[in-house]
């Protein structure tokens, strides 16, 4: 592992303790809703929040005592806080000098790396006549002037429109890919998170509530921020074969378990009905309108019942059933999309 960190920051009204290995050449991104902790983690591991406790050990020595500049550590900020007054090239040469090398030297290191990103020709521009993209590169190009073995992002790419965030996404993906020691990208985006992470670690009152894969995150999600993050309805009830009891409803599934359970299904797997539905299908319950809202090309209907929900339906269907808030309806979910899985 590059990385092996237990941080502790302990404040009047939130505590952080949380414990995050990193190995080299992993880009592991840091998820949760907002105070959570992940920017506290952050700045701990940067050395810009001291520790309440634990320790921080990079490349098999402890870190957590020694001040930023001496950490090995690179900080892309979300803002990049770049110097207004430097070119791009000086900005990046900045980290370099700082540590003792050369003027010349470190001039030549930051070339390399504005060539690397694919900004040599700014080289002599100042940051206020940069895009947001290319400054959030010369900021990535910073950080990794100082020959970092930790490379922390924060939000790296929420200061960009929607155009150049897509763009510079797979970029940094790229870059992320060259990077031969640890990364932690701190987010708030989903997508983010699942385009340029190796592994997710999601965050929720200061403490670590699931880790892994981003494809297996989505698929079993573990709380209900997660699951919210991922577009899937979860509980949690007790598993009796292919069924799962939550509160009142019995929940039938593709997998057979026994004991406590998560049931999750998304959105797309909920049909709605004015009158009771022909046939008998297995998940079948009345429901109350709670709300409704345009979700892509979809609309989003939010249900309360004996377990509360939200349904995708096409709009065209949505005008069919004349759905409006308050309304009562059936709601059938299929059981062949509800996944059942241990607790």
């Amino acid at each position: 592992m590059s990385l092996r960190a237990h941080l502790v920051v302990e404040r009047p009204a939130f505590r952080l303790d949380a414990e995050l290995d990193v190995p080299d050449g992993e880009v592991v991104a840091l998820l949760g809703p907002n105070g959570a902790g992940k920017t506290t983690a952050l700045r701990g591991l940067a050395g810009l929040t001291p520790l309440s406790g634990g320790r921080i050990v990079l490349d098999g020595a402890e870190v957590h005592h020694l001040p930023p500049e001496h950490r090995r550590i690179g900080v892309v900020f979300q803002d990049y806080l770049l110097f207004p007054h430097l070119t791009a090239l000086d900005n990046v040469a900045f980290g370099p000098r700082c540590q003792g090398v050369g003027r010349a030297a470190a001039r030549r290191i930051a070339a390399g790396l504005l060539e690397r990103v694919g900004l040599a020709d700014f080289a002599g521009v100042r940051p206020g006549r940069l895009s947001g993209g290319q400054a959030q590169r010369v900021a990535l190009a910073r950080a990794l002037a100082v020959r970092p073995r930790l490379l922390l992002l924060d939000e790296p790419l929420a200061a960009l429109d929607a155009h150049t965030r897509l763009e510079i996404r797979s970029e940094l993906r790229r870059h992320l890919a060259g990077f031969d020691g640890a990364t932690i990208l701190v987010t708030h985006d989903p997508l983010d998170a699942m385009v340029l992470a190796d592994r997710l670690v999601v965050v929720e009152n200061g403490a670590v509530v699931q880790t892994g894969a981003p494809a297996e995150i989505a698929r079993r999600p573990r709380t209900d921020y997660v699951a919210r993050l991922v577009g899937l309805n979860l509980y949690r009830g007790e598993a009796d074969g292919t069924h799962v009891t939550v509160g009142d409803v019995r929940l039938s599934s593709a997998e057979r378990l026994k004991g406590p359970a998560f049931v999750a299904f998304p959105p797309s797997a909920v049909a709605l009905y004015r009158t009771r539905p022909d046939g008998s299908p297995r998940n079948l319950w009345k429901a109350v309108i709670d709300g409704i809202e345009r979700h892509g090309d979809n609309v989003r209907v939010h249900l309360d019942g004996p377990i509360p929900l939200a349904a995708d339906v096409t709009p065209s269907a949505a005008a069919d059933l004349d759905l409006v808030p308050g309304q009562e309806v059936w709601a059938a979910v299929k059981a062949t999309e509800t996944h059942a899985y241990p607790a």
